[in-house]
């Protein structure tokens, strides 16, 4: 609870990999009165490690898909009927946020009481297009030229070289110095604009207004869409960061540069300094492994769900199909031919 106002934080999981790292901090805050794992995935380990969390940890309650289909993001809008419930703000965290400053969770939801003339709030978010944006333009990061603002920015959102670049940059400068509060920013307004919904936060009674139908692209409809149709804005607490690890754009490039595990040793390390994080991470990790052991057994298990018949492969996808060698030439090429440096300093 915070000031009379019950807190519900969610996740559309998802997967395990990512979530070792962001459970802890979640199960940790003292003003979590639940949090809601939406249960997503077809995957048998993945749903095996979240029912093992759900009985470890009170707090953690696991929302499964309403009409019994998951079908990847365009199974989540179902989720948000739920998220309705009177004087209750929600925050709302994508699988793979992998980092949060100390007491982000309080700090956000005490910005979301302090403003609620905004639909969305979020915080500053590492490695997300419009945070990048604002960085750049408030003198925080230097970059080898000018880049505009757009959600799926072809750099910014979409480029795996620059967001591993960007990840070390404040690994190397912020997480491990301990400065990043030298990166805030203060509060920033938007409006009529699409962003990267990696962490959100909004009041149970404004989506009850629309009775939780979010249609088409969640992303498209919460953060553009709908605030701009009841002539409101969103906004920034710039003041408080949290680090996501990937679009599935970058997501190659980030894993062959071992970035997840580097935020994964710093948050453990860090862990261990703190008696009750250590124990919560202790958990996790315990649960972790013992999936782990048993993950061809978990994953020949059926879904719970129904499946979506598949789409015509994507051009996307037929590189699972090239030989490992000739991927990589092909990403050399492309690292030489690369125009731009990105990050000064």
């Amino acid at each position: 609870m915070y000031k009379n106002y019950k807190v519900v934080v969610n996740t559309a999981a998802g997967r395990r990999r990512y979530m070792q790292y962001l459970i802890p901090y979640i199960v940790a805050s003292p003003i979590v009165d639940r949090y809601d794992i939406w249960v997503n995935t077809h995957n048998g380990a993945d749903i095996e490690f979240f029912k093992q969390i759900a009985e470890k940890f009170p707090v953690v309650n696991l929302v499964w898909q309403p009409d019994g289909v998951v079908n990847g993001n365009e199974s989540i809008n179902a989720f948000y009927k739920a998220c309705v419930e009177p004087e209750t703000i929600y925050f709302k965290l994508d699988d793979d946020v992998v980092w949060m400053e100390p007491g982000l969770i309080e700090k956000m939801v005490q910005f979301r009481v302090e403003n609620p003339h905004y639909f969305l709030v979020t915080p500053l978010v590492i490695n997300n297009s419009l945070s990048t944006y604002l960085l750049q333009v408030a003198g925080k990061i230097r970059l080898d030229q000018y880049y505009f603002a757009e959600s799926s920015h072809p750099i910014f959102w979409k480029n795996g070289f620059f967001a591993s670049a960007l990840h070390l940059w404040f690994i190397q400068n912020y997480l491990k110095t301990g400065k990043w509060n030298e990166l805030h920013i203060g509060k920033k307004e938007m409006g009529m604009t699409r962003f990267s919904i990696n962490a959100v936060l909004w009041f149970g009674d404004e989506m009850r207004k629309m009775g939780g139908k979010v249609p088409g692209d969640d992303e498209e409809y919460l953060s553009c869409i709908y605030p701009t149709l009841q002539g409101v804005s969103n906004a920034w607490n710039g003041d408080a960061i949290v680090a996501h690890f990937a679009f599935f754009t970058q997501r190659e490039e980030l894993d062959r540069m071992g970035i997840l595990e580097k935020y994964g040793d710093f948050c453990i390390e860090n862990w261990a300094k703190d008696p009750l994080m250590k124990k919560i991470s202790d958990a996790v990790q315990a649960i972790m492994q013992d999936v782990e052991s048993r993950r061809a057994q978990l994953e020949s298990v059926p879904s719970p769900y129904k499946r979506v018949p598949p789409r015509k492969i994507p051009y996307a996808c037929i590189k699972k199909f090239i030989p490992k060698t000739v991927l990589e030439f092909l990403r050399e090429q492309r690292l030489r031919n690369r125009k731009t440096g990105f990050i000064i300093k």
